[in-house]
């Protein structure tokens, strides 16, 4: 096997239908299997033991994703083999991830560095639990790139106590506000009708903009630009082909988070779309399920600069 090729597609059918409904079916056919590999390069091994923090996509007994946080001293991801990720950390207070993390479970990873934008993407599954922690096996591995990432520098951490609110079918103020300024979004998504396939699996992909990007648009639903990405499409083809996603909103500088899961309808086209400069498309999003959780994340980090791909996207007004 040479370096970068699957034994099979690296797309699944959603992902295969939005590349061709965009016009790039061709170009990513060309470059997909060179890039999306079945291990971790060293140069992405080395850049996970640097981190102090990990996103993890994964699935609830009810098929629901949810978007999820881990976070460590940086040392607490390693790479024992070019297939194995080890993350030394349990689940923050009030993280769906304390149930949905089983063996065998399908797992989406997202390796983000905030004040340099560098980020890795990952998929694979639960290879085992541990009191401290767990292991993944690698199923694809991928660099991604830099765009609409907000670059933000780390601080001392805090060791507020966490304070986890009861669940919630709708928005309060606080998660309302949080949403309605955040400048980042994690989304995770699932698709696995064949476990046995490679392209199949859950996923967690980062989403950014200027404060405001994401519109609330009643107690239960907000609306946002999908601007253009790496042409895979591995967010919008899951959601294409399975609705249910789960979102994590954080304050990167007072630890809070708001985890949510629900439905999302995608907008294609239209007036929506084109009055909002960037857009590729609209997601909007109906929550089934919100779990505010104050002082969640020990890490802070202070604002840095936006994107400067941002320079060139519009706002709902």
């Amino acid at each position: 096997m040479t370096s970068g090729d699957l034994p099979s597609s690296p797309f699944h059918e959603g992902e295969v239908r939005v590349q061709a409904r965009q016009g790039v079916l061709e170009k990513v056919a060309a470059f997909g299997p060179r890039m999306i590999r079945d291990h971790l390069i060293d140069q992405h091994r080395e850049f996970y033991a640097q981190l102090p923090f990990l996103l993890l996509g994964t699935v609830d007994e009810k098929g629901r994703p949810w978007a999820s946080i881990v976070s460590g001293t940086p040392g607490f991801l390693s790479t024992p083999d070019d297939t194995t990720l080890t993350i030394a950390a349990r689940p923050l207070n009030g993280d769906p991830l304390a149930t949905t993390l089983t063996p065998g479970a399908p797992v989406g990873v997202l390796g983000l560095q905030l004040e340099t934008r560098r980020r890795n993407r990952m998929t694979g599954h639960v290879k085992e639990m541990g009191p401290d922690g767990f292991s993944l096996a690698v199923d694809q591995s991928f660099g991604n790139c830099p765009r609409f990432i907000q670059t933000r520098q780390p601080m001392a951490p805090q060791d507020a106590a966490p304070r986890t609110h009861e669940p919630q079918d709708r928005f309060s103020d606080a998660v309302r506000a949080l949403v309605a300024r955040a400048d980042t979004l994690f989304v995770a998504s699932a698709y696995a009708p064949d476990a046995s396939t490679v392209a199949h699996g859950a996923d967690v992909s980062h989403r950014g903009g200027k404060p405001g990007f994401v519109r609330v648009e009643d107690e239960r639903t907000f609306i946002f630009p999908d601007f253009s990405g790496n042409n895979i499409f591995n967010t919008v083809g899951n959601l294409l082909m399975n609705p249910k996603a789960g979102f994590l909103f954080p304050d990167f500088e007072t630890g809070d988070l708001a985890y949510m899961t629900g439905t999302t309808e995608i907008i294609w086209d239209g007036p929506q779309v084109e009055a909002f400069t960037g857009a590729e498309r609209l997601i909007r999003f109906s929550a089934e399920e919100i779990i505010h959780v104050e002082h969640a994340l020990p890490l802070r980090f202070s604002f840095d600069a936006y994107a400067p791909n941002l320079k060139a996207t519009g706002a709902w007004s």
